[in-house]
């Protein structure tokens, strides 16, 4: 007799938990949210990329604007650039991304002058006070370029 009630307190209990989980989903789904956003700019190679929210702060993005510096080379001042905003392309060209707008970055060409420590001095590029990306950069290249896509 005792293992009657068992069994049917077992079965009673094994009922019992199969139907509790009948009214959950049993699978979650998860809303896919981009990262990033690419579109091509009309007229132009270059593209402009915006960051989602959860993008900036994963990559900790940082900026920094183009300033004025007194050239150690030469009796005057130039633009310069951190050394961390300065990227090449496979062609070895010379660009920085410039933030126009929050979480946006467009690659704009410089004509790279010298490196000096931590600077990069310009014969030409982006107005002073011009935000570019100092954090992040091989990032923003390679979601503008879709490298590992």
């Amino acid at each position: 007799m005792n293992r009657v009630i068992c069994c049917a307190i077992a079965g009673m209990v094994a009922t019992t938990l199969l139907t509790a989980g009948c009214n959950k989903p049993s699978v979650v789904q998860a809303e896919h949210i981009q990262p990033a956003s690419v579109e091509k700019i009309e007229g132009s190679a270059i593209s402009r990329v915006t960051l989602s929210e959860d993008a900036m702060k994963r990559l900790d993005v940082q900026t920094a604007a183009v300033t004025e510096q007194k050239s150690p080379r030469k009796d005057a001042t130039q633009k310069a650039v951190p050394y961390s905003a300065l990227i090449y392309d496979p062609q070895g060209n010379s660009w920085v991304y410039t933030s126009p707008d929050a979480r946006v970055f467009v690659r704009a060409p410089i004509d790279v002058d010298f490196i000096q420590g931590d600077l990069v001095f310009l014969k030409d590029g982006p107005e002073l006070g011009t935000a570019v990306a100092t954090v992040g950069v091989a990032e923003l290249y390679g979601t503008e370029f879709t490298v590992g896509h």
